[in-house]
């Protein structure tokens, strides 16, 4: 009985001494690289891609801050400037336009500036002038906004160039005779490649989509531009078609006017 006690405690203990005695000599594995360790040795064309995405960053900021309606058509210059071209008050109209920073009211204020500089022009060469300006601002948005497509398409560019250096440094690893060390320097090149075009469609994914929807919102306030400027027009054409312009009144301010 004794020597059957023995046998099992020797075969349970067996493996916690075995366990024990290998425990100290087991090796340490290397920590996980973080996302921002990857980024840095990922080889020098995340600089540009760096500077990309700083870059499309405030550009989307800026456009949230002047690409809207407020920007573009105020409620209150509209009504104001009805109220003021009903009266034939186009110098106080002019005043008003000075003071806004409104697309609509720098058309108005060139069609007003060409009105009292020329006052035997006629209508159709007003209508010219407030189309030429309407354009020159349909054209700064569309620009404007255009700045995103650009790095849309320039950032995946720049993402397959580190992949393409990342593919070469692999490579020439792989042919290189360092032994076991090659492999280690062909996974830090592929690793490397695939970094660049993770980096560069992290970039260029999001600012095409941010193109697309200030495209979008420009062509929305192009259109209510176009539509407050025929209104303009349409004042104006009555204006012109009632017996003449007349300038007696004084600048008015906008709040008395509202």
């Amino acid at each position: 009985m004794k020597i059957l006690f023995l046998l099992i405690a020797a075969a349970i203990g067996t493996p916690l001494l075995a366990q024990s005695a290998t425990s100290p000599l087991t090796p340490d594995l290397p920590h996980t690289k973080t996302v921002l360790d990857a980024l840095l040795k990922a080889g020098p064309v995340m600089v540009p891609l760096f500077l990309l995405s700083i870059f499309s960053v405030m550009l989307v900021i800026v456009y949230l801050m002047t690409i809207r309606r407020g920007a573009v058509v105020s409620s209150g210059y509209m009504a104001t400037a009805d109220a003021l071209l009903r009266k034939r008050d186009y110098l106080g109209l002019l005043a008003v336009s000075n003071r806004h920073g409104e697309a609509i009211a720098r058309v108005v204020q060139k069609m007003l500036d060409f009105t009292t500089k020329n006052p035997n022009a006629d209508f159709q060469q007003v209508r010219e002038i407030a189309e030429t300006e309407g354009t020159r601002v349909a054209a700064n948005l569309n620009n404007r906004v255009v700045y995103l497509a650009d790095i849309g398409m320039i950032a995946p560019l720049l993402g397959l160039l580190g992949t393409v250096l990342g593919i070469i440094r692999s490579f020439g690893a792989l042919g290189a005779d360092l032994g076991t060390a090659r492999y280690v320097l062909l996974s830090k090149g592929i690793s490397e490649a695939l970094v660049n075009t993770c980096a560069g469609l992290a970039i260029g994914i999001p600012a095409m989509i941010f193109y697309a929807f200030f495209r979008g919102k420009a062509q929305k306030l192009i259109s209510e531009l176009e539509s407050a400027t025929t209104h303009v027009l349409a004042l104006l054409s009555l204006q012109y078609g009632g017996g003449g312009r007349t300038t007696e009144r004084t600048p008015v301010l906008i709040e008395d006017e509202l």
